[in-house]
């Protein structure tokens, strides 16, 4: 089912004021950065072995980001684990009373498909599945 840790997201109000630290102070290497319009962010992703992180910049002042930082402030957001068939996944967690974000998935950063699971049903962590 769940296939690895594919990455953790890091809620940050600019992309500028934080990658320097992650590949100059700890020498990682970045991957690159991209915008994901639907999702009304900005993300770099930064290798860290077989896990990336993925830093989250919001573009517009109503996206889920630019709200999560405004209630709690920069830090982790969500943790992604890769998977194979998400529309099976999602079903799997409607059947096993797992209440989802996303019903449905929706398109996220490098082509994937993505789709959220609330954090009321998970312990307190937003979790996201990610197919490539």
């Amino acid at each position: 089912m769940v296939k690895k840790v594919d990455h953790i997201g890091i809620a940050v109000k600019s992309l500028e004021d934080h990658v320097s630290f992650y590949t100059e102070t700890l020498g990682l290497h970045l991957e690159g950065i991209e915008e994901v319009p639907s999702q009304r962010v900005k993300v770099a992703f930064i290798h860290v072995g077989e896990t990336k992180l993925e830093l989250l910049e919001p573009t517009s002042d109503d996206s889920p980001i630019a709200k999560f930082i405004e209630k709690r402030g920069e830090g982790i957001h969500h943790i992604a684990l890769g998977v194979e068939s998400i529309e099976a996944r999602i079903a799997d967690m409607n059947e096993k009373g797992i209440k989802m974000i996303d019903n449905a998935p929706r398109p996220g950063a490098h082509g994937t498909k993505v789709a959220f699971m609330h954090p009321k049903s998970t312990g307190g962590v937003l979790y996201e599945f990610c197919e490539k």
